[in-house]
């Protein structure tokens, strides 16, 4: 019989949720005025992109995209595919890019090389989670909900073998079960 992987609570739904809403604020003030758009990254997080955009008091309007990273050819960088494009054009507007964890940053970094080319008038991140230890590539990270170290974890929208994304707590998780 298989041990279960799912571990201690590390971060609860009310801190998550509070945090949420500070970032929710942070975001209405710095994009005040401005056309907005919120681009969910699937499928981590549309959990904390539901929570977040009720948390946005200001208008706004929201895409997502889809996109598989795996690695090369041997000695070859990571590939990025993108498997769901945008469905609206971001040209001249202000978007903010939502993620649930953000790890090397050579994904989201292919991300906005190419989101860069359909000429938003700025794109900057909103991360719940930033294991900035792990950071190869810098990243415009303007809105952190927690820096984690170098631990794996699974609820809130974050899955292990697409289980456990239910849970609206973060719990540690042993992958190696």
């Amino acid at each position: 019989m298989k041990k279960d992987p799912l571990g201690e609570v590390y971060l609860s739904a009310a801190q998550i949720q509070e945090r949420v809403k500070d970032l929710g604020k942070m975001i209405s003030t710095t994009y005040q005025g401005k056309e907005l758009v919120l681009l969910g990254i699937l499928k981590g997080s549309f959990v904390f992109m539901a929570d977040l955009v009720r948390a946005i008091e200001i208008p706004h309007s929201l895409d997502f995209m889809a996109i598989s990273s795996y690695e090369g050819v041997e000695g070859s960088p990571e590939a990025v595919k993108i498997l769901k494009d945008l469905d609206e054009s971001i040209t001249g507007k202000h978007v903010v890019i939502v993620e649930d964890i953000i790890d090397t940053g050579l994904t989201l970094g292919y991300l906005i090389r190419h989101l860069e080319a359909r000429n938003p008038e700025s794109i900057n991140i909103c991360t719940l989670l930033d294991r900035s230890i792990r950071r190869i590539v810098p990243l415009p990270i303007n809105f952190t909900g927690f820096d984690i170290p170098d631990v794996y974890v699974v609820g809130y929208g974050m899955d292990y073998r697409q289980l456990y994304r239910n849970l609206p707590s973060l719990h540690l998780c042993d992958i190696s079960v």
